[in-house]
């Protein structure tokens, strides 16, 4: 019972780091959060959290559950939950989200889709919702 608990904790803290200097080219997949400083050129896949640094380049496609994204992504970007775009970001490609934060001064030139959330309400019927 306790080991369990353990173990779900440290899945939930994996931090995985691509430094400032580093330069990949290939496929990623994890279940931790990634913090992207150096370039990236290829496919990013997580349950986690990713986050472009100031510094940070990624090349290809992103699946992820939320994006923070501080320098340079071009490619797709898949997003279950929230992207936030901070003012220093540059992104271009297809981006497909449910939720948008846009800080002023963030290049934003992408195809972007938001995924409607399906709302039941009390009568029984369904709704799509709409976010932004």
């Amino acid at each position: 019972m306790f080991t369990e608990k353990k173990e779900k904790q440290t899945q939930a803290t994996e931090r995985n780091v691509i430094s400032k200097n580093t330069s990949i080219k290939g496929d990623i997949i994890s279940e931790g959060d990634f913090r992207v400083e150096g370039s990236v050129e290829g496919t990013i896949q997580t349950s986690g959290r990713v986050v472009i640094g100031t510094s940070g380049s990624v090349k290809g496609k992103v699946t992820c559950n939320n994006a923070d994204i501080d320098g340079n992504f071009s490619g797709e970007l898949l997003v279950n939950n929230l992207l936030t775009l901070k003012a220093t970001a540059h992104i271009s490609g297809d981006v497909v989200i449910s939720k948008l934060s846009v800080e002023p001064g963030a290049e934003f030139n992408a195809t972007c889709t938001m995924k409607g959330s399906v709302k039941e309400l009390k009568n029984g019927k369904t709704t799509k919702e709409k976010t932004a």
